[in-house]
């Protein structure tokens, strides 16, 4: 374990302005490396700019959203009451192939264009809220757009799945990262094809209980990690806009107190880890 330096992002960005002062409070204190972000949310436009201060030393990235609020385009098959699907839904759809190629195709460029639009450039790398990237069929229109827009090499896309070892050894949710890996199945081997890198290593799957004890949680992400480790996590402040769209709530705030704490420090001195960009690398 000793010399481990990972990639920590914080999620949901722009999910409410609570979520995202938390956020960028964590940034600002150097406890988070990369944060992804939600450009389908209203806040979106308003927060980009807190964000360009940070510079190369934070990797931006692009949350997709394909399960929560409002999309950016009509879409009156996947969203005909102008609101996004539950996951389970689009789950069912993206199993079965039903999901409505051209909708979701012009939704996946629309989030693009606005994170473009807001920052002046491409995102560092893409995700997805709820693991979206990595269902069939979303992962090829993504892969599509993202070439043809000769992102290849200059982006690079998180994989949320990890090996059987890994998940079991960190003894961490494991349902979870099990269901996720197996949707996720030949995701990074898509995405290197097309050009695109990903991490190679990935935890931070959480019950989002406000009672457990998030810093015992967070020292087992760091078990069993990849060569290009990713942990993400999702801390914030709660706020009415939270509460009205977003079922995890207090959770979000045990996860900020722990990592503006001392003792996520401490956590990482036990594990012999760092953050670092490793995406920055050669």
């Amino acid at each position: 374990m000793a010399g481990l330096s990972f990639m920590l992002c914080a999620d949901d960005y722009a999910l409410s302005p609570g979520v995202s002062i938390g956020i960028l409070e964590a940034l600002s204190a150097g406890r988070l490396n990369a944060t992804s972000v939600m450009t389908n949310r209203p806040l979106w436009a308003a927060a980009a700019a807190d964000l360009l201060r940070f510079g190369p030393g934070a990797a931006i990235g692009l949350h997709l959203n394909l399960t929560l609020g409002a999309p950016l385009t009509p879409m009156s098959v996947f969203a005909p009451y102008g609101r996004l699907p539950e996951l389970r839904r689009v789950l069912r759809a993206a199993r079965s192939g039903a999901l409505p190629e051209r909708e979701t195709r012009g939704e996946i460029a629309a989030q693009i264009d606005a994170f473009v639009a807001a920052m002046g450039r491409p995102p560092d790398y893409i995700d997805g809220h709820q693991h979206a990237q990595v269902l069939p069929g979303i992962r090829d229109w993504l892969l599509e757009d993202l070439a043809g827009r000769g992102w290849a090499g200059r982006v690079w896309l998180r994989d949320s799945t990890d090996h059987l070892r890994r998940i079991l050894a960190r003894r961490s949710e494991v349902p979870k990262a099990l269901a996720v890996a197996l949707l996720g199945r030949g995701f990074a081997c898509a995405a290197q094809a097309r050009g695109f890198a990903c991490n190679e290593g990935f935890a931070g799957f959480s019950a989002f209980d406000p009672a457990a004890d998030y810093a015992a949680a967070f020292s087992r992400f760091l078990v069993a990690p990849g060569k290009r480790h990713l942990v993400m996590c999702h801390p914030g402040h709660v706020d009415s806009e939270l509460i009205a769209c977003d079922p995890v709530t207090t959770s979000r705030e045990k996860e900020l107190e722990f990592l503006l704490s001392p003792r996520f420090f401490d956590v990482l001195s036990g594990a012999g880890a760092q953050l670092g960009r490793w995406d920055q690398q050669d």
